[in-house]
């Protein structure tokens, strides 16, 4: 992960599946308000398991990356067959990845095996709370140095990981809450957003804050700055920052809702409106037709079609 490209693409992957889950579940609400159940996933339009698909090669290629592609050796362990301190954090990074793989693979297997009750949509959450859980506790307690600027940002994300997690567990024994599925997939969609401002802020020179530089350290670069003054200005900027897009994408998921809302409602009234006239014609028709018969108008309409033949 420690670089550019390493924040960008999974954030972008979050990012996505986070927007996924979001119009879905709006989607499912305005069109079913009173029987809402949510869903831990949602079948793609032509690929059932498209969503979990996606998950299983995003997570394989990021757990490539970090222990075949990216080390030089193109393999992460040292001559002896231990692990250098330097490929710690690829290590981390890779597990998080494989525990992501792991709900996404076992919740395919769960809708083929056991679809439709209660313990498929329970411990299909659970996997994927033990995965944010894994990944909450790998960046608290990670190997790389992450104090500094490089903290800041990481302290935050935990904030919203943590997010991830418990509304995900809540959802086990509140499947009917909107409200919830609303948190957990703003969250996860945050989470992801925030993860490329990371890769995007901390490794492009030019967005390095004023009295700070980037510093190659072990094989990576990391942003340090001169002086604690310098430091603490940073760190204010990050806080700022991750408030700036707090609002942002509040507003943009909660407008959102409103508009999504007032547009499937209206499909439903008018397609409601629809039925319901349809419904009173064929009344009208059948009321009309009994008065006829009540009154031999069929008869006298075949007598007159006999004397146009003749």
């Amino acid at each position: 992960m420690g670089s550019l490209v390493g924040h960008v693409a999974p954030g972008f992957g979050f990012f996505l599946i986070g927007i996924w889950h979001l119009l879905n579940h709006i989607k499912l609400h305005a069109l079913h308000p009173k029987s809402y159940t949510s869903l831990p996933w949602f079948p793609a339009p032509r690929i059932r398991y498209g969503e979990l698909f996606l998950i299983m090669v995003g997570t394989l290629v990021s757990i490539s990356m970090e222990l075949f592609i990216g080390p030089a050796k193109h393999q992460p362990l040292d001559s002896d067959g231990t692990i250098p301190s330097y490929h710690l954090h690829n290590f981390e990074h890779a597990n998080i990845s494989l525990n992501f793989f792991i709900y996404a693979a076992f919740s395919i297997i769960f809708d083929k095996i056991i679809p439709s009750t209660p313990a498929q949509y329970g411990l299909t959450l659970f996997l994927g709370a033990v995965a944010f859980v894994q990944e909450l506790l790998l960046f608290h307690l990670h190997s790389t140095d992450h104090k500094g600027v490089e903290g800041q940002y990481h302290w935050l994300l935990q904030i919203i990981i943590f997010s991830s997690l418990t509304t995900t567990l809540l959802g086990i024994p509140f499947p009917k809450s909107f409200l919830n599925s609303f948190v957990r997939s703003y969250s996860i969609m945050f989470q992801g957003i925030w993860l490329m401002v990371i890769g995007v802020m901390l490794w492009t020179p030019d967005f390095i804050p004023k009295g700070c530089f980037l510093n190659s350290e072990e094989g990576r670069k990391v942003v340090r700055c001169h002086h604690k003054e310098a430091l603490e200005r940073a760190n204010s900027l990050v806080n700022i920052q991750f408030s700036w897009y707090l609002v942002g994408v509040t507003v943009f998921t909660v407008s959102l809702y409103l508009i999504l809302v007032k547009f499937f409602r209206e499909n439903v009234e008018y397609l409601s409106l629809i039925s319901k006239f349809e419904d009173e014609d064929l009344e009208d028709v059948e009321a009309q037709k009994k008065k006829l018969v009540s009154h031999g108008e069929p008869k006298r309409f075949l007598e007159m079609g006999k004397r146009e033949n003749n």
